[in-house]
């Protein structure tokens, strides 16, 4: 049984973008999710604004087949907070109907103090246009305004800075809710308390115990037919300078003084100043070939894609830490696209026992798979049991979807809007972060994309990527256990929190 926390009474929660696909898929499906768990309340009212001309039916039937885990009473009590405002993104008359529509709601509620808040399911190109519109039209002048912002943040440091430049003078940084879903996804908000709520873990987070540190990303599909956006964008934009990025930091950060949000964005600024330039010498860049039984495309087989294009679609980067805790661990960011398998994962492993009587012994890792099935492994050696004197690896095994498989556990979505209604910053990205995070990764990114960029291996589609990966995690000093390839981890029922 799941509480009922109410939160603000009469929100109003705005949704631009509302025919597009994300908000359909995410940002709907998320204010269900938190209305049917008792986490929305049904005072709650929820406005749909967007330039296609549509009615609420037309509206209920695209998000309806993309809600989960609701009766039909509760469905027609979500649709019943619903409404929809058709209207340009840049002229006043869409803007001033959306007023009048809020002022009639909060009127019949006698509410003197509105709290109004606006999610941008928006391309970046129309960000500006409704921000500035927001603040001339439909600011909560005597009340709370929050704006919740996807990314992209730019695609560089100039133009991420000309985002906060532009929005700087319209709403205050605390005002301001940059969404990376991976920040509230729960194997992710659980590295905090598992790092600094565990003495045995958190004693032997450095860089006495720990040899190497990986965070990896694998799709086990391509661009399949979105090649022309890809192009323009690249895996290190995609998902390592965001999602990477901020599952890199709080592996890494040093423990805050408080859990106050701030002070959990403090820590993460921190480590982001002490990360070294990249070592345009040590990292491994590769693009998708057709697979090797000839079924699945190249990434250059698609029309869309420029024939000679140079588009990374496989990137391996070796970022170092300098700090006390961390100088001279290498710690390899690692994504691609058109892989073996789909997952995203966390691993750290320990440094190799002391030489004498177990020589050659696997290192000890620790692995914390994001995505799919969430879970925690601890891999470990022990005896074979029995007359043998032979050792194997074995795990200490928290998965998910056995040990909480009467948990409601959250999507990241339903997370975030949670925590924007709360006024809670913890899981969302800082301007002076974005900053830095982006300083760190230009240069890279003006290397690879500029005239004279490294021609970037060819990698079979389905495959475990570019041929020297192996040899390039062997160089940062990660030791792969050539006698234990018959090791795989348990097999559990996917959940349904794996994107």
């Amino acid at each position: 049984m799941v509480a009922q926390i109410k939160f603000e009474k009469n929100t109003i929660i705005t949704v631009f973008g509302a025919s597009g696909d994300l908000a359909k898929k995410k940002t709907f499906p998320a204010l269900f999710g938190l209305f049917a768990k008792g986490y929305l309340d049904p005072t709650t009212k929820i406005i749909g604004y967007a330039r296609s001309q549509l009615t609420k039916e037309d509206l209920r039937a695209r998000i309806e087949p993309h809600l989960k885990d609701g009766n039909d009473k509760q469905i027609a009590d979500f649709f019943a907070m619903i409404s929809y405002v058709s209207g340009d993104y840049d002229k006043d008359d869409g803007y001033i109907k959306l007023r009048n529509h809020m002022e009639e709601f909060e009127g019949a509620k006698c509410i003197t103090q509105p709290h109004r808040l606006f999610y941008f399911a928006l391309p970046p190109s129309v960000f500006l246009s409704v921000a500035k519109q927001i603040k001339s039209l439909v600011y909560a002048e005597n009340g709370i305004t929050r704006v919740i912002v996807e990314k992209p943040f730019g695609r560089d440091l100039e133009s991420a800075r000309k985002l906060q430049e532009d929005l700087a003078p319209l709403f205050k940084e605390e005002e301001i809710y940059r969404i990376d879903h991976y920040l509230g996804k729960e194997l992710v908000k659980n590295i905090l308390l598992l790092r600094f709520g565990n003495t045995f873990l958190n004693a032997t987070w450095n860089k006495e115990s720990i040899k190497s540190i990986q965070v990896s990303f694998k799709e086990p599909f391509g661009t399949e037919g979105r090649g022309g956006y890809f192009d323009n964008v690249g895996i290190i934009r995609d998902v390592m300078q965001n999602h990477l990025l901020q599952v890199l930091t709080l592996l890494t950060m040093e423990r805050p003084t408080t859990f106050d949000p701030e002070a959990v964005r403090d820590e993460k600024v921190k480590v982001l100043k002490c990360m070294a330039p990249f070592d345009k010498n040590n990292i491994l860049i590769g693009q998708y070939g057709k697979s090797e039984d000839g079924t699945k495309p190249s990434y250059l087989d698609d029309d869309t894609v420029d024939p000679k294009s140079k588009c990374i679609t496989f990137a391996a980067i070796n970022f170092e830490i300098q700090n006390e805790r961390w100088e001279g661990v290498p710690i390899i960011m690692r994504a691609g696209k058109a892989l073996n398998e789909g997952k995203v994962e966390i691993r750290l492993q320990f440094k190799d026992v002391a030489s004498g009587v177990f020589n050659d012994i696997p290192n000890n890792e620790l692995i914390i798979r994001i995505q799919p099935n969430p879970a925690i492994y601890i891999k470990f050696n022990a005896k074979t049991p029995g007359l043998s004197k032979e050792s194997q690896v074995i795990d200490l095994d928290l998965t998910y979807a056995t040990r909480y498989k009467d948990f409601w556990i959250p999507e990241a979505y339903e997370v975030l809007i949670r925590d924007t209604l709360l006024g809670d910053h913890s899981n969302f990205v800082r301007a002076d972060e974005l900053d830095v995070s982006w300083g760190l990764f230009t240069p890279l990114l003006n290397y690879l994309e500029g005239p004279d960029a490294p021609q970037p291996e060819i990698y079979p589609y389905g495959s475990r990527g570019p041929k020297e990966l192996k040899e390039y995690l062997a160089k940062n000093k990660y030791s792969i256990d050539e006698s234990r390839k018959n090791y795989t981890w348990p097999v559990t029922k996917p959940s349904n929190n794996d994107e």
